[in-house]
């Protein structure tokens, strides 16, 4: 199929129409099937309960178009299991893995015109959501549900691409509450953080790690990504109940491990982060993006990670050996590749 005439190399990260997407409506207490649509608008209740009661969830991952020619969907089931999570936390119905997987690959074939080539640094975004439609006053669950997968081209998540950047924290903002929903991925966590965010970006820095929000002593997690950092041989990375579990985090412990590194997930103070050699953030946006400094602007204190100003080894090899796999450059052999068949 010929590509759609887009200038790969300078995508940024941010919708872009496509031809298709994927839909499934609930009623009665169960799924329907799959439908198939082209529009990118649909009627929605004033009184919808995604609206009012914000009784929703996402998830996000991505296609890419390998060296080989072939297209590999990272992790699929993974994704579908923690948005059965969310679900769960948020008072609706899972949606089947299944399904799940079934509406995945079908919308990716549907688009296969805008899976970027190999090589541009860009990929195929893929969006999952699910979303309370019905009309609701009083506060309670809904009882119809739509699902809806659609996906987009991008390019890098941050500017820079994988290149260090500056991060800073703050104790002004909490992302999630303790025994709240930190650990699901719905749309009210970032809502709650899109003030921190902004506030980040126009003090110049990527992105803003949030402290725990109990006892405000150890990092968490910043808005789109998890925290992770090296020390000597260790990939350490936090441990907590208000963190999303990410599976670009997951999956880079995995590599870790298969690299010979020991793996630590736990509590990190904030004055260790002046112990670390290396630092990044990852998440399926971002990948890794290398951490430069993390300023602690409340306690006007920097904590200087990179030591040249460019991403450390480690950093590197776990990059590469993640971006590898997806291109199918490096053996998958845990089997976290699904190949999409057209």
């Amino acid at each position: 199929m010929e590509l759609a005439n887009i200038d790969w190399g300078s995508l940024g990260f941010g919708f872009m129409p496509t031809d298709y997407n994927v839909r499934c409506n609930y009623s009665n207490g169960k799924w329907g099937e799959l439908e198939v649509h082209a529009e990118a608008t649909m009627p929605m209740h004033i009184s919808a309960a995604v609206l009012h009661y914000a009784q929703e969830c996402f998830e996000g991952l991505k296609a890419f178009r390998g060296e080989d020619g072939k297209v590999r969907v990272f992790r699929i089931v993974e994704n579908a299991k923690r948005m059965q999570s969310s679900c769960r936390g948020v008072c609706m119905p899972e949606f089947p893995i299944e399904k799940f997987e079934e509406a995945v690959l079908k919308v990716v074939r549907l688009n296969a015109r805008f899976i970027p080539p190999y090589e541009t640094g860009a990929s195929l975004y893929i969006r999952p959501v699910l979303f309370g439609t019905t009309p609701l006053v009083g506060v309670k669950p809904a009882s119809e549900y739509t699902f809806v997968v659609f996906v987009t081209p991008v390019g890098p998540y941050f500017k820079g691409g994988f290149q260090t950047t500056p991060f800073m924290l703050s104790r002004k903002y909490d992302r999630a509450a303790p025994l709240g929903t930190g650990n699901l991925k719905v749309g009210g966590n970032y809502a709650a953080g899109m003030r921190a965010t902004v506030d980040s970006h126009d003090m110049g820095y990527s992105a803003v790690f949030y402290i725990d929000p109990k006892e405000k002593k150890y990092i968490d997690e910043c808005g789109a990504a998890n925290f992770f950092a090296i020390k000597g041989n260790s990939y350490i990375t936090p441990k907590s109940d208000s963190i999303l579990p990410s599976i670009t985090n997951m999956s880079l412990r995995q590599i870790a491990e298969d690299l010979g590194m020991t793996v630590e997930r736990r509590q990190i103070p904030i004055a260790e982060l002046a112990e670390f050699d290396e630092a990044g953030a990852c998440g399926t946006a971002a990948v890794i993006s290398p951490i430069d400094k993390i300023v602690d602007v409340d306690e006007n204190h920097t904590f200087q990670i990179s030591k040249d100003g460019k991403p450390g080894k480690w950093c590197t090899k776990l990059y590469e050996t993640l971006r590898g796999i997806q291109y199918g450059k490096v053996e998958d052999k845990h089997n976290w590749c699904t190949i999409v068949e057209f």
